[in-house]
This record gives C-alpha cells, sequence and structure tokens, in this order.
C-alpha cells in the first residue's frame, strides 16, 4: 500500500495514479449508493465508513483494493467472494480486471443494515 497520509477520502484517491482513483472512484460511489446516511473518514489511514460502528474500509494497493466490510461481510458473501483472494474480513479485487460493483453495493447494505439493527439492539 502507498504509504498516503490523507486527511480525507478525496485527498488519499488523489495521490494514486489515474488508473486506480478510476477504481478507487467506482468503490466509493458503490459504499455512497448503497449506504447514502454512512459517514466517510480516514481512519487506520484508508477510506472508512460508519453507520453505527465501522461499516466497510477500502484501500489501495499494488496489484489490488483492498475491501473490508468485516467478518461478517464476508461470510455472509463466501460463494461470491470465493473467486477473490482474501481472508477473515477482506477481500482482494485485482487492479486489472472490473471491479464487482453489484456485489460491492449488495455486501455494503447488507452491513448496513446489520449495523442498524444491531444498533436497535443495543437501545433496548
Amino acid at each position: 500500500m502507498h504509504n498516503v497520509k490523507a486527511a480525507t477520502i478525496d485527498e488519499y484517491i488523489a495521490a494514486f495514479p489515474a488508473n486506480v482513483q478510476k477504481n478507487l472512484k467506482e468503490i466509493r460511489s458503490a459504499i455512497k449508493t448503497s449506504a447514502p446516511e454512512a459517514e466517510e473518514k480516514i481512519s487506520y489511514a484508508i477510506p472508512t465508513y460508519t453507520l453505527n460502528g465501522n461499516l466497510v474500509h477500502f484501500a489501495a494497493f499494488k496489484n489490488h483494493i483492498g475491501f473490508y466490510p468485516a467478518p461478517e461481510g464476508i461470510e455472509a458473501f463466501k460463494k461470491e467472494l470465493s473467486k477473490y483472494e482474501g481472508g477473515k474480513g477482506t477481500v482482494q479485487f485485482p487492479l486489472d480486471t472490473p471491479l464487482p460493483i453489484a456485489l460491492i453495493k449488495k455486501v455494503v447494505k447488507y452491513r448496513a443494515k446489520q449495523n442498524r439493527e444491531s444498533s436497535k439492539n443495543k437501545k433496548k
């Protein structure tokens, strides 16, 4: 990962080459469309979205975009995400292939619903 010291997501995206910026803008747009009420910030030095707690993060690396929807987000879409490298709470989308925008939107919507429900349960 580039050691980008950005204060905003716009600054973060601007620090990358045009082809990577395109992917970062696409994933950002997918997140904003799927969870319009989520707040944007930089956390752990990467773009972060919060909605009743952490929602998702993403980051650019040399050969991929890392997407971090928490372990629950990975588990719920394990089959669809299985063709990508990843780990417990992360998935890697190669820079040389189009981003699976529809899938990213589904994962973000799922995580937003999860966070809203857990927030309601905590308030009871």
